[in-house]
């Protein structure tokens, strides 16, 4: 159930729209979660026609779900997506994320991990369904992380986005450990600095960077990512001077310094924020970026550039995130049982 109050906001500058949507609804965390460690070996090849032979209704069948999922809880596609970008980034893209810590152990999976606590149920049920239905029409054949591959790209195109082909091939992870997670996953609050050099360590580049940003065009934040900025950023008790003064004023509204709810969340796009499209570097130039790493991609030199240009270019920026995430989930790819599995329940170990 969502409460969402949607206050309007007067603009006093010709160059951003005069009235803007912030939305912040009230929802019920969960205890999803995330990933595992660095993923520095070489991608294995995969291909498009993977399960030609043994699963060639494997797509229809994923996008049976996703589309049926997209229609109930659309939160499910920013869910769905966020969840690919923590398994690839953290052990590599092998479904390593979506398993379950087991009873009485001492070390907790990936998802247990304090960093991946904000990941939302939406994701982890997409997955679940969609591998389930493949398992009744190809029983042990179709890795669950490839189902997660396709299901994000899914999302994106169901969202508005670009419809691009997934190459397939990867197999299932063997290694889950919350204690892989800290340091493989970007920080809120990071400078471009930071985000480099953890981009980098993935194979990824200053341009996928600041492309792979741009899936902050749909989906959510709790406001604890973001709430520094309104009162203390960087340790200045002011709130950040690169914030819009509108969005500030709206965000504090529902975001006090200490004891709000912490289920309060707010739209990474506040002007679009159930598509996906190129708005959000049109928000980074117009200081409404909600996450601080989120604006600094505008205000360093570095990348400002292409920030500009992908504002302006909303099928300049489908084409290249088409390609970052097949970059993406090319990281840290799996192949061989001394590697991988294939699970018939993504949730446990073969």
């Amino acid at each position: 159930m969502y409460t969402t109050i949607m206050p309007a906001l007067s603009s006093s500058s010709s160059s951003i729209c005069t009235f803007l949507l912030v939305f912040l609804l009230v929802v019920r965390a969960s205890n999803c979660a995330a990933k595992a460690t660095k993923s520095s070996r070489p991608p294995r090849q995969l291909s498009v026609d993977y399960y030609a032979k043994k699963c060639p209704q494997l797509e229809q069948l994923v996008g049976s779900v996703t589309s049926q999922q997209f229609k109930e809880a659309p939160v499910s596609g920013p869910a769905t997506i966020r969840l690919f970008f923590h398994d690839c980034f953290v052990e590599g893209c092998d479904a390593s994320i979506l398993i379950s810590t087991n009873p009485g152990s001492k070390e907790l999976a990936e998802k247990d991990a304090e960093d991946n606590k904000d990941l939302r149920v939406e994701g982890f049920q997409t997955i679940s369904k969609a591998k389930d239905l493949v398992e009744r029409k190809c029983p042990g054949i179709v890795s669950c992380a490839d189902i997660l591959a396709i299901a994000a790209r899914d999302y994106v195109h169901l969202a508005g986005g670009p419809y691009y082909q997934v190459k397939k091939g990867r197999w299932d992870g063997k290694i889950s450990m919350a204690s892989r997670v800290p340091y493989n996953i970007p920080r809120a609050n990071f400078t471009i600095d930071q985000l480099l050099k953890l981009f980098n360590s993935k194979g990824l580049t200053l341009e996928d960077l600041v492309v792979l940003s741009g899936a902050h065009t749909f989906g959510f934040a709790h406001c604890k990512q973001f709430v520094s900025r309104l009162y203390n950023y960087r340790g200045t008790k002011q709130p950040d001077p690169g914030m819009d003064p509108r969005l500030l004023k709206a965000l504090k509204m529902s975001c006090p310094q200490f004891g709000g709810n912490p289920d309060i969340i707010a739209p990474f796009d506040v002007t679009t924020p159930f598509l996906f499209d190129h708005a959000y570097y049109g928000n980074l130039e117009a200081k409404l970026g909600l996450l601080a790493s989120d604006q600094a991609l505008f205000l360093d030199p570095r990348t400002k550039p292409l920030v500009q240009q992908l504002g302006k270019d909303k099928k300049s920026f489908f084409q290249a995130f088409s390609i970052a995430m097949e970059k993406m989930g090319s990281i840290g790819v799996k192949r061989g049982r001394r590697h991988g599995e294939t699970r018939r329940v993504c949730s446990m170990h073969t």
